[in-house]
């Protein structure tokens, strides 16, 4: 007779299953790298975004961080035309939610933004590994009033940056800012 698996096999099982290969699924490639992005973050920046949340992170003096992101190599067969078009949702919210009330307060309920890009397309593409994303830190004040920007028009307003001065390039936003 088998033995009752525990909570921890579950988990280990259910961790193997979606992290365990170096693409990850759409679904879950959101929370791989708000993962990665709080490892760089943390402990300033409290990590929040579960459920219906209107925000990613949140800091201690009420700043606000959204993560968007983006993967050129998928675990789906890729375009037949050969042509990759990153894009992001930004599209602003007709509210948010705090705990089980929503508020209508339209706009982007973020202070900034950290689009995260994933642009490697050959064997050595793994999602998991932090020092294959490159990372744009945006002020939401400087966003387009579209629902989508496309990953060239997220270049013109920031550089991008590897996952070693993430930390660095939010603080300097933040202190342009908020002075903080």
């Amino acid at each position: 007779m088998k033995q009752r698996p525990g909570i921890e096999d579950v988990v280990a099982k259910v961790s193997r299953s979606a992290f365990g290969k170096p693409l990850i699924t759409n679904v879950l490639r959101g929370h791989l790298v708000e993962a990665i992005i709080a490892l760089a973050l943390e402990p300033d920046w409290r990590w929040c975004s579960e459920d219906y949340a209107s925000w990613d992170f949140e800091r201690a003096d009420g700043i606000r961080l959204e993560v968007k992101q983006s993967a050129a190599k998928q675990t789906w067969a890729p375009p037949k035309h050969g042509r990759i078009n990153p894009s992001f949702d930004i599209k602003p919210r007709t509210g948010r939610w705090e705990g089980a009330r929503f508020i209508n307060e339209a706009g982007r309920n973020a202070h900034l933004y950290v689009f995260a890009y994933h642009g490697l397309l050959d064997e050595t593409a793994d999602h998991r590994n932090p020092n294959q994303w490159c990372f744009y830190c945006v002020r939401t004040s400087d966003l387009p009033g579209t629902k989508r920007i496309s990953l060239a028009s997220v270049a013109k307003l920031a550089k991008p940056i590897p996952y070693e001065r993430l930390m660095d390039q939010v603080q300097e936003l933040c202190t342009d800012i908020w002075g903080h």
